[in-house]
C-alpha cells in the first residue's frame, strides 16, 4: 500500500469515528479521559525513555533550543499532561447546549444549538504534550482528531498515541477518533490540506514558516496559531515594584513561549526610574537587550534596536526597549507591530487603563499582569488547542466550547411558508 493510499484509509476511518464521537455521551467521554489519565501514569517510564530518544537525536541534529525546550518531557511534565486530562473532564461538556432559542410568529420554535465540528487535523511541531492536550479536547468536544507531529518527537508521539487509542477502546468509542499520521513525510502535510470534504478544520501549532505553509497550501478551513510578538507597556503611573516583577516575568520565565513579551516600552516619565533597575534584573538573568536610543543612553550595554528586531518574535532571552512619549505612542506601536496575541499595560491609572484595554487590538489585553497568562489552563479552560490571533470563530485560548460549532434545529407542527 502506498503512503497516500494509507493516509487515504486513516482519513476516512477518521471520518467514520466522528458519528460516533458526536452522539456519545458525557459520561462517555469521561471515562476515555479517565482511563488516558491512569494509562499515562503507568506509562510514564516508556515515555520517559522514548522522549530521551527522540531528544538525543534532535540535538545531534542541532535543532534550536527553543524547539529542544519544548520536545522534552520530564516526569512533572507527564503529570502537567494528566492534571490537564484530569481538569479537561470535569469541565462541562460543550455539546447540546441551547446557544439561542426564538418561538416565531408562526409558531415555529427554533434552537441554535452546539454540535462538534467534526474531523479537526492538527498540524504541529516538536511539543509532543500537543498529542494528548489537542486530543483530549477534540474528543471530548465530540470531533475525531487527525495528528500529524514533527518527526523530531516521532518516538514519543507513537506511545501516546498508542495510550490515547488503547484508552478510547476502553470507553468503547472508535480507536480510530484519534490517529497519528506517520506515513508520507512532509508530503503527508499537503496531501492532508487537500482533503476538504472529509477533514472539516486544520489547525496548525509552530512556528511561522509551518502556519503560513499550511495557510497557503489548504483547501481546508484554517486556524492559525500565529506568532507572538507580545509588549508589556509601562505607563507613567506604573508602580515600579510591580512593574519590574511583572516585565520581568513575562520575558524571562519561559522565554520560548508565544506568550512571552518581546518587547517592553515605558513611557519617558518614568523610564529613568525604572529602566537601570529593569536592566539590572535582565541582566542577571542573561537577558540580551536591544533598544532605542532613549533606551541605550539609560542601558549603555544595551544594542541598538532594528527596524526588524520591533517584528522579531525572538522565543528567546532577548528583548527590545523602547522609550515612548504617552500612551498613544506605546499603542501606536503594538497595532504597527503587533501579532494580535497579548499585550499588557502596567499601571495605577485607571483611565490609562481603560484606554489600553479598549483600543489595542489582540486576543487578550491584561492590565497589571503578566502575557504569560495567555494559556487555556491559566484562564479555566483546562488544556488548550492553541491560542488563535484569528477573528472568526475563535479567538485567544482555544477550550472546548471553541471546538464546536452550531446548527438550528426548528421544530414545527405542519408550518409552511407562504
Amino acid at each position: 500500500m502506498s503512503w497516500q493510499d494509507a493516509l487515504n484509509a486513516q482519513v476516512r476511518n477518521g471520518r467514520n469515528a466522528c458519528r460516533a464521537l458526536a452522539r456519545a455521551g458525557t459520561e462517555q467521554k469521561n471515562c476515555f479521559l479517565s482511563a488516558l489519565g491512569e494509562r499515562l501514569r503507568q506509562m510514564t517510564p516508556d515515555i520517559l525513555k522514548a522522549n530521551a530518544a527522540d531528544v538525543a537525536a534532535a540535538r545531534r541534529r542541532n535543532i534550536s533550543p527553543a524547539l529542544i525546550d519544548r520536545l522534552i518531557l520530564s516526569a512533572p511534565r507527564i503529570e502537567a499532561m494528566v492534571r490537564a486530562v484530569s481538569e479537561i473532564r470535569v469541565l462541562e461538556d460543550p455539546v447540546g447546549r441551547v446557544l439561542w432559542e426564538t418561538v416565531r410568529p408562526n409558531g415555529l420554535r427554533i434552537r441554535k444549538v452546539s454540535v462538534p465540528i467534526g474531523l479537526i487535523a492538527i498540524i504541529y511541531e516538536s511539543r509532543p504534550d500537543v498529542t494528548v492536550e489537542a486530543a483530549s479536547l477534540c474528543l471530548k468536544a465530540g470531533n475525531a482528531v487527525l495528528l500529524r507531529g514533527g518527526k523530531e518527537a516521532s518516538r514519543t508521539n507513537r506511545i501516546l498515541a498508542e495510550a490515547l487509542k488503547r484508552s478510547l477502546e476502553d470507553a468503547s468509542l472508535p480507536a480510530d477518533g484519534a490517529s497519528l499520521v506517520l506515513a508520507g513525510g512532509r508530503r503527508a502535510v499537503r496531501h492532508l490540506l487537500t482533503r476538504e470534504g472529509e477533514i472539516d478544520l486544520v489547525i496548525p501549532r509552530g512556528g511561522e514558516s509551518l502556519i503560513s505553509t499550511v495557510t497557503r497550501l489548504s483547501r481546508i478551513p484554517v486556524i492559525k496559531h500565529y506568532k507572538g510578538v507580545c509588549h508589556t507597556y509601562v505607563d507613567r503611573a506604573a508602580d515600579i515594584g510591580m512593574a519590574l516583577a511583572v516585565s520581568f516575568n513575562a520575558k524571562v520565565q519561559r522565554p520560548a513561549t508565544c506568550n512571552a513579551t518581546e518587547t517592553l516600552l515605558v513611557h519617558q516619565e518614568i523610564a529613568g526610574a525604572f529602566l537601570p533597575r529593569m536592566a539590572e534584573k535582565f541582566r542577571e538573568a542573561g537577558v540580551r537587550m536591544k533598544g532605542c536610543p532613549a533606551a541605550r543612553r539609560l542601558i549603555p550595554e544595551a544594542e541598538e534596536a532594528t527596524e526588524a528586531d520591533w517584528s522579531t518574535e525572538y522565543l528567546d532571552l532577548v528583548i527590545n526597549i523602547r522609550v515612548v512619549p504617552d500612551i498613544d505612542a506605546a499603542i501606536d506601536h503594538i497595532t504597527r507591530y503587533g501579532t494580535r496575541h497579548s499585550e499588557a499595560i502596567i499601571s495605577q491609572d485607571k483611565n490609562a487603563a481603560a484606554q489600553f484595554l479598549r483600543d489595542v487590538d489582540a486576543a487578550c489585553v491584561f492590565h497589571n499582569a503578566s502575557t504569560r497568562f495567555t494559556d487555556g489552563g491559566q484562564f479555566g479552560l483546562g488544556a488548550e488547542i492553541g491560542i488563535s490571533t484569528d477573528k472568526i470563530h475563535a479567538r485567544g485560548p482555544m477550550g472546548l466550547n471553541e471546538l464546536t460549532i452550531y446548527k438550528y434545529v426548528a421544530y414545527g407542527n405542519g408550518q409552511v411558508r407562504s
